[in-house]
């Protein structure tokens, strides 16, 4: 049975639900009309707290961070993702995904809730809205704004390239036929993050060579897993037995056999 102070800390993490985000997609700036990532981070960390919040608690917080004496946004830009991908040994399930400007977009995904209409939503929704704004600083003279424009144009078109998943911005899963491959934006959790990720990976580099799209580059790489197949393997025939993740297939290949699309 339950403790009653593991009752009261499931309690108090219910009473913290309202501050979710339903669809898994934070903008650090503040688009759409909705509040920056740092100014929704303030308020749940303030409803956290409770009594015990106050002014010296943040900066504790971002010295624990090695982030001292700056700002809790740019530790949301700049820190978060790295960080987090130390703590998960490498395999995040949140993705910071930029377009390369310290100042520029920046969001934040929940990759478990990044399926292919949340892409959609993260491109010409979220995305839309900050290249519209752009846009309208072009028209009004607002420095910078054709810059912001051009790189968040570039980052729209990979990750449009990610959701159609043509080679080689495809997902690639070595123990599945080729009918059971994902076709486009379509990936399976049970598949890990290791190979879901590399879409975004491969699409041009906007800041770390390597990271793609991403704010920075996970310790990941799809090279020949140690040990042997077996020989009714689906691609036992085509990589003589090894465990190979880095491969591509076309959209046609694919299609032609029924891909998933689920």
């Amino acid at each position: 049975m339950a403790s009653n102070e593991q009752l009261k800390w499931v309690k108090r993490c219910e009473d913290l639900l309202a501050y979710a985000d339903k669809d898994g997609i934070v903008c650090i700036p503040s688009v759409r009309g909705e509040s920056s990532g740092t100014n929704r981070l303030l308020n749940l960390l303030a409803a956290s707290y409770g009594d015990a919040w106050n002014n010296d608690t943040l900066a504790q917080l971002l010295k624990n961070a090695d982030h001292a004496d700056k700002t809790l946004e740019t530790w949301l830009r700049e820190k978060l993702f790295a960080q987090h991908c130390k703590l998960f040994h490498h395999r995040p399930f949140i993705w910071h995904i930029w377009d390369g400007l310290r100042d520029g977009f920046a969001v934040l995904v929940n990759y478990h809730k990044l399926d292919y209409k949340k892409l959609e939503t993260l491109i010409y929704t979220y995305l839309g809205d900050w290249i519209s704004r752009q846009k309208q600083d072009i028209a009004r003279g607002v420095d910078g704004a054709q810059e912001k424009l051009a790189v968040a144009e570039n980052l729209k078109k990979s990750l449009e390239l990610i959701l159609e998943g043509e080679a080689p911005y495809d997902i690639f899963i070595r123990w599945k036929p080729i009918d059971k491959q994902p076709i486009g934006w379509n990936p399976d959790l049970n598949d890990g993050v290791r190979l879901n990720i590399r879409p975004f990976m491969s699409v041009p580099d906007v800041g770390k060579r390597g990271a793609g799209v991403l704010r920075d580059k996970p310790n990941i790489n799809w090279n020949k897993d140690r040990g042997k197949d077996v020989k009714s393997a689906p691609w036992y025939h085509l990589f003589k037995g090894d465990r190979i993740n880095n491969h591509h297939l076309t959209l046609a290949e694919k299609q032609n056999t029924g891909g998933a699309k689920t």
